[in-house]
């Protein structure tokens, strides 16, 4: 008696239960709606169709690890987890690429410390992903991104104000422990001999060039910021069951599916020109190759090797023999002694394999001006022992521009600090070509903190998903330059990893340009793949849209100085 009553609570019990949760409505629904289809495997259509009723995915669980790089230095992975349907699975994983300031020529003892503090930054993030941000974002669902990097931002702050309060310890302590200078006893002034003429001064009128400005320093273990948000947003195009690049842009676009999407245009690095090499010019730190917006990007480009051979053997003038090294931007490395001699091997490859250059293929110079600076002289030296003050390199650039017209982009032509100069390039050739900021860009992260940023005018930005740069972060930028008529452009860092996400990001975010390096080693041509894989993609969906390049006349939209708008004027801060 007592069993059977028992029994009949249950009963009643599981009835409320299951009614509260619909599910006999919903079981007579499913089984009204695949019968006439009769379905070959019905449990699995049964299982499909009470899929869209389960709770949306969460994260559950962040792993991160120490894993090497390209070019086998540490770098950050970060795995998230997430509880599907009552289970724990596995969703993906990212790979972040590092990214070194440290110059080509470095010192050894510059380098041994740059190496000692990536390994400890990478060491802070694995620490924080494990412990922090896992508990953290722990039953943050994956698909929302915007209240993942929320959280991303403010846990960041909080580092970095602790990291100001133990600055400003130590320091408070080493004045206590430093004594206070000891006076220096004035210097005299000399004396003047009797029946001698007085020393007059000599006053030499300088234009003193701006300082370099410091470089932004990294928080230590910042790489778990950028990983963590790249994982969330690659976890929450998987459980939308859509590809990265489009679920980038629905977050752009507030969830609005575009109708026809633009593939960047990729900057296929041929050549690398190093600083130190002992040819004379300096000017070029990397030549790269653009296609036109006509050529598919199955379409087959000429590839460096051959164009340096075909070169070599039909150039009147004996060229200096090639340094058989592939450069860590995935090229092959060599010098010449003027930017002429290298422009023309560059248009008479070309010609040997039936391309034009200007029609048919078109060159972007990274000049990476912050590299050129002699600081005691106060110029750029651009060749071994000829120097240059910033107004006569815009000079330069007017007239190499005007006898190479097919180079379609200058990156870096100027130091970000000669902003005065970068207002004369642009109004000088800004319809001309692009003259695209890299280094002469101002961080992202600085971006998001200082309110009245100001950079140099220029066409548009390269940025680099590094450090604690979030995905809404890009988003928010990206929006930002679409709003003022300036393109965005995608770059890898130096040391990159197999991940792809970056070529996901540029289609997604509609970056006009994709700058990879060469086309060598796994990583970068891993990348290449994905561009195309993606183009193949939304041609068969038929959304795939030609991009519309156009140059911005800066001396026709010319301001006053004081009245020029911020080329990224910073949003809110995290």
């Amino acid at each position: 008696m007592q069993a059977g009553e028992q029994r009949g609570r249950l009963r009643r019990e599981a009835a409320e239960y299951y009614r509260g949760h619909r599910v006999p409505e919903r079981m007579e629904e499913a089984l009204n709606t695949l019968f006439p289809l009769r379905p070959g495997d019905l449990y699995g259509e049964l299982a499909n169709y009470f899929s869209k009723f389960s709770k949306a995915p969460v994260i559950c669980k962040l792993v991160g690890r120490k894993v090497l790089d390209g070019v086998g230095q540490p770098t950050l992975e970060v795995e998230i987890y997430c509880t599907v349907k009552n289970y724990e699975k596995r969703i993906c994983s990212t790979i972040m690429a590092s990214h070194s300031q440290i110059p080509e020529n470095a010192l050894p003892e510059t380098i041994e410390a740059d190496e000692k503090e990536r390994k400890n930054s990478v060491h802070t993030a694995v620490e924080w992903v494990n412990e922090s941000l896992n508990t953290m974002l722990r039953n943050v669902e994956s698909t929302d991104q915007c209240q993942a990097d929320k959280m991303l931002g403010e846990y960041f702050a909080k580092k970095v104000e602790e990291k100001k309060k133990i600055q400003k310890r130590e320091e408070e302590e080493a004045a206590k422990v430093t004594p206070a200078p000891a006076s220096c006893p004035s210097t005299p002034t000399p004396k003047q001999k009797k029946g001698g003429k007085p020393v007059k001064k000599v006053l030499v009128e300088e234009n003193p060039i701006p300082p370099a400005e410091p470089a932004e320093p990294v928080l230590c273990g910042s790489l778990a910021i950028g990983g963590t948000s790249l994982a969330i947003a690659k976890a929450g195009a998987t459980i939308s069951h859509v590809p990265l690049y489009l679920h980038i842009a629905l977050l752009k676009h507030d969830q609005e599916s575009p109708k026809e999407m633009v593939l960047p245009l990729p900057m296929v690095t041929l050549l690398s020109c190093e600083k130190n090499l002992p040819t004379k010019l300096k000017l070029v730190k990397e030549v790269m190759l653009i296609p036109p917006v006509e050529l598919s990007l199955k379409q087959p480009g000429p590839q460096a090797d051959s164009k340096k051979g075909k070169a070599q053997s039909s150039g009147k003038k004996a060229l200096p023999a090639p340094l058989k090294r592939i450069s860590h931007l995935g090229c092959l490395t060599a010098g010449y002694d003027n930017l002429e001699q290298l422009l023309l091997l560059m248009q008479t490859a070309c010609k040997n394999i039936g391309l034009e250059l200007g029609t048919d293929m078109y060159l972007a110079i990274n000049c990476a001006a912050h590299q050129l600076m002699d600081y005691d002289k106060g110029k750029y030296e651009i060749l071994t022992g000829t120097f240059k003050s910033p107004d006569e390199m815009v000079a330069m650039y007017v007239e190499m521009i005007n006898n190479f017209p097919f180079i379609f982009a200058l990156i870096d032509p100027l130091r970000k600090e000669d902003r005065e100069q970068w207002s004369s390039i642009c109004c000088a050739l800004g319809s001309k070509c692009y003259l695209i900021a890299e280094d002469a860009a101002t961080h992202i992260s600085k971006l998001k903190t200082d309110q009245n940023i100001n950079i140099a005018m220029c066409s548009g930005v390269v940025l680099k998903y590094i450090n604690q740069t979030k995905v809404s972060d890009l988003i928010e930028l990206t929006g930002i330059l679409d709003g003022q008529r300036h393109i965005t452009i995608l770059g890898s860092p130096d040391g990159e990893s197999l991940d792809e996400s970056l070529v996901d990001l540029a289609v997604g975010l509609g970056a006009r340009f994709l700058k990879l390096g060469g086309l060598s080693r796994g990583e970068r041509v891993a990348k290449y793949n994905r561009l195309l894989a993606i183009e193949e993609e939304l041609a068969a969906n038929g959304t795939l849209r030609k991009a519309k390049l156009e140059f911005i006349d800066f001396a026709g939209e010319s301001q006053p100085e004081e009245q020029l708008p911020d080329v990224l004027p910073a949003p809110e801060q995290d």
